[in-house]
């Protein structure tokens, strides 16, 4: 009898083993195919964000151009005036120091847009990455109740059969 156990009990453990072995690599496969979704839709996403940004950049930098020659019209007029009353040496400081102003101010325009774009895209981008991380968990979650499961009806079907096989002996 004891030769008889042996074999059944080194069967058993080769089927636990062999039901671990597959549950460790499917596991593996499926977070890697998971990972490949999230990261080509992130990056379909991204390409989206980039291609929306580029339209806006080019309708902003369109109206920005348009302000600023209006702008630019209306200053020279306003500054003519104003540089008149000072004394010859101050209107050019004066004036050298207003135009720094205003390049600075045309560069801030554009960085402070894209900045805020930016921080939104990137919010978005970790919501959904985040989803999606939620999503794995549950679905390797329902994967790991599965194969459980399985695992226990296996060894019950194993001890049937064991019990069989001694009823037989």
């Amino acid at each position: 009898m004891q030769t008889s156990e042996n074999p059944q009990h080194l069967q058993q453990l080769m089927v636990q083993t062999s039901g671990s072995l597959s549950f460790n690599s499917n596991l593996s496969k499926e977070d890697e195919e998971m990972s490949r979704s999230a990261l080509s839709t992130f990056r379909a996403k991204e390409e989206e964000i980039e291609r929306k940004k580029m339209e806006v950049r080019e309708k902003v930098q369109a109206q920005l151009g348009r302000v600023e020659e209006e702008n630019q019209a209306f200053g020279d007029d306003s500054r003519g005036m104003e540089l008149e009353g000072l004394a010859d040496p101050m209107r050019k400081e004066v004036s050298l120091v207003r135009k720094k102003i205003d390049s600075v101010n045309k560069e801030l325009k554009p960085l402070g847009h894209s900045c805020q774009k930016k921080e939104k895209e990137y919010k978005e981008a970790l919501e959904a990455f985040n989803e999606k991380n939620k999503e794995k968990v549950q679905l390797i979650t329902r994967l790991m109740e599965l194969v459980g499961e399985s695992e226990r009806l296996r060894m019950k079907k194993l001890e049937e059969l064991s019990k069989n096989i001694d009823s037989l002996q």
